[in-house]
């Protein structure tokens, strides 16, 4: 959400940053609004001045014996009674029309990040790791030998439809373990507070985090009005909305591992094959909840989490800024991680950490008090996959098959696996 006020200050300042993102002026349209609701606000208060005024002179007309005046008086307290409740629901609605329409307004991109039209011209800021090379041509994790069996998408579909998958066996403790790795590296090394969420959310936290209204096609939503979050960035972030926290309890460091779900509405035909993009995953979510101060550092520190599981793991990757026009709606500045997949012979997103500053803050009216007094702040809120669970799954499988269908996993894994390092050709682990 967007302060009102700033937008009245600098409407060409609001508009142009606006157009990085390729998005047309609207600061003509919210100050008529934002003039008209004002208006009516303004005219309802003199109203009811005069409301008040009449009503304490009636009295006074009735003990004066002045039956006409008292007559006049109570019309006039009658009429304004009348006037102001119109114009009080006059301004509510154009209050209303006035927040649902900067609600629509995505956020403002920081003045570091790259102008452009869409991921083509994100910028490469570091690659990390030597793409292996192979004796032998490279597949797709599905096609791995030691993985079809236990990556079972007709299974799934029989009791699911398209986009989702069935893991068994071997593949499925993988799965698990990858998940419990990420968690325990966050807690242990990181200093995140882990949390287990709610997967069913109301409208109010779906809005606070900014996937509502302009998002609910992305999401699912069940028939009495729970939605399914698209990931625990829902949940941990509006755990604030509403509080006014101290100062000295920031920053909130948090993470969670939950199912997530998303339509994947406007993705027909993309990533068909495989697990890459389902209606249904698991993440490892990282959210921090900051002074405004210290966002940008935290925005820092939590991209190199996330690189870190990739860099225990062994799995190469490249970190990329993304222009303004790759940019989700609700960020400030994002940076994408892309794992190396042999199997597509390219990188592919696995986390996207992204700064909001106090875009979300305002829409969950989340606060802190400083410590020497003063009026309470908006915090900044921040959020990063650490990681895709399914995305990481396809990196090490891929990153680590042989030319006999088995793969060779990461040692980091290893204590999860009972010692186990390798994935065999006919599904077992050893």
């Amino acid at each position: 959400m967007h302060d009102i006020k700033a937008i009245r200050e600098n409407p060409d300042a609001f508009d142009a940053a606006l157009a990085r993102r390729g998005d047309a002026p609207v600061s003509g349209q919210v100050l008529t609004l934002d003039e008209e609701r004002r208006a009516k606000i303004s005219a309802a208060e003199t109203a009811q001045a005069e409301q008040n005024k009449a009503s304490k002179l009636v009295g006074a007309a009735k003990a004066s014996g002045d039956e006409a005046e008292f007559e006049r008086l109570r019309t006039l307290v009658t009429d304004k009674k009348v006037e102001v409740a119109q114009m009080q629901a006059e301004a509510k609605d154009l209050d209303v029309r006035l927040t649902d329409m900067l609600a629509r307004i995505p956020n403002l991109p920081a003045a570091d990040v790259p102008d452009g039209a869409d991921e083509t011209e994100n910028v490469e800021i570091t690659r990390w790791g030597d793409v292996p090379s192979f004796d032998f041509k490279p597949v797709e994790h599905y096609e791995i030998g030691g993985v079809a069996a236990s990556m079972d998408f007709e299974m799934a579909a029989k009791t699911s439809g398209a986009r989702f998958v069935m893991l068994k066996g071997a593949v499925a403790r993988i799965h698990r373990a990858l998940a419990q790795f990420m968690l325990d590296t966050h807690v242990d090394h990181n200093g995140l507070e882990e949390h287990v969420t709610p997967v069913l959310v109301r409208d109010e936290a779906m809005y606070g985090t900014d996937k509502l209204p302009k998002f609910g096609d992305d999401s699912y939503q069940t028939t009495n009005g729970w939605w399914l979050i698209p990931t625990s960035e829902v949940t941990l972030t509006y755990s604030v909305a509403g509080d006014v926290l101290e100062e000295a309890s920031l920053p909130r460091r948090m993470t969670a591992h939950t199912l997530c779900f998303r339509s994947e509405a406007g993705s027909a035909g993309r990533d068909t094959s495989g697990m890459l993009r389902q209606h249904q995953f698991e993440k490892v979510e990282m959210v921090s909840i900051t002074h405004p101060d210290t966002s940008d550092d935290e925005q820092k520190r939590m991209l190199r989490c996330a690189e870190d599981i990739l860099e225990r793991l062994g799995i190469p990757y490249r970190t990329v800024l993304l222009c303004t026009g790759d940019m989700g709606f609700g960020a400030r500045r994002t940076f994408d991680i892309e794992a190396w997949l042999p199997g597509q012979d390219a990188y592919r997103e696995i986390s996207s950490v992204s700064t909001t500053g106090d875009f979300q803050a305002r829409r969950m009216n989340a606060r802190f008090k400083l410590a020497d007094g003063g009026k309470p702040q908006f915090v900044h809120t921040l959020n990063g996959s650490g990681l895709a669970v399914g995305r990481c799954l396809i990196a090490v499988l891929e990153n680590g098959q042989q030319a006999d269908g088995s793969v060779k996993l990461p040692e980091a894994l290893s204590s999860y696996l009972g010692g186990k390092t390798t994935l065999g050709p006919e599904g077992t682990l050893s």
